[in-house]
């Protein structure tokens, strides 16, 4: 299927590593021009080295000055049509040791971020009449884990980001969705649980690492963690012309209830 992206400019924020740089490169195999963001700007050119006619940008998503620098430099060739908020950090904690600071800083890096990047966008994409706007969430904002609540509820927070942009931007062009994935074969979630097999016994083989830490600690019908093109599939196809009636869904990729 071609996803008619071709000539569109897409800023995936948070693209120097991990499941932003895939999600890059997806996209500029279906056709895009991509600005690879990054707060450094060596990181964003690494990475956007290996995509063709890729251009890096680096800023701050956590200041006002330094969002308005990376939307400047996005839009120096052309302006963007479509803006992946990739960005995002989660850290540890629980209720009763968890700082405030440590609260805020979680809204800061999942929310903040991202609603900086859309005020910035949304003149141009207004303009336009046709724009994409993808936040990245967690399907961990409907069945939260017992750890980490600063975490996952400053993610729950985009969930309603997401829905009251939607409504705003309700008769327009512009189409704005959440992807909310399941836990994510990434190296350090590898790393993770080849720990976690050392302590439990499981084995030093990944196959059977993955089945068992399913089975025991993220169950899910799929019987396996998501993979990163997984997830970069539906934000290419959200992202395209052909997701025009899709518009205001938290879309789940988290392998189905087991």
């Amino acid at each position: 299927m071609d996803l008619a992206l071709a000539g569109r400019r897409a800023l995936v924020t948070g693209s120097h590593r991990g499941t932003g740089a895939v999600i890059a490169r997806r996209l500029a195999e279906e056709g895009a021009a991509i600005l690879v963001h990054g707060f450094e700007l060596d990181a964003a050119r690494a990475v956007a080295a290996d995509i063709p006619d890729a251009l890096a940008v680096a800023g701050d998503l956590l200041s006002d000055a330094g969002a308005d620098g990376v939307w400047q430099a996005a839009n120096a060739d052309g302006p963007v049509d479509i803006l992946i908020n990739n960005y995002g950090t989660s850290d540890r904690g629980d209720f009763e040791h968890t700082a405030a600071e440590d609260w805020h800083a979680m809204y800061e890096h999942n929310v903040l971020s991202a609603s900086r990047m859309i005020a910035r966008a949304l003149p141009t994409l207004r303009r336009a009449d046709w724009g994409r706007i993808i936040n990245l969430g967690t399907a961990g904002t409907q069945r939260p884990a017992g750890r980490n609540p600063h975490y996952y509820t400053a993610k729950g927070a985009l969930v309603t980001l997401t829905e009251a942009l939607a409504r705003e931007l309700a008769g327009t062009g512009v189409r704005v969705n959440l992807v909310s994935p399941g836990i994510i074969h990434t190296p350090e979630v590898e790393a993770w649980m080849r720990q976690t097999a050392g302590k439990e016994g499981w084995g030093d083989d990944w196959t059977a690492i993955e089945r068992r830490a399913v089975a025991e600690r993220f169950p899910n019908a799929a019987g396996r963690f998501a993979r990163r093109e997984e997830i970069a599939d539906l934000v290419c196809f959200l992202a395209s012309p052909r997701a025009d009636y899709i518009h205001g869904q938290n879309i789940f990729v988290d392998g189905g209830d087991a």
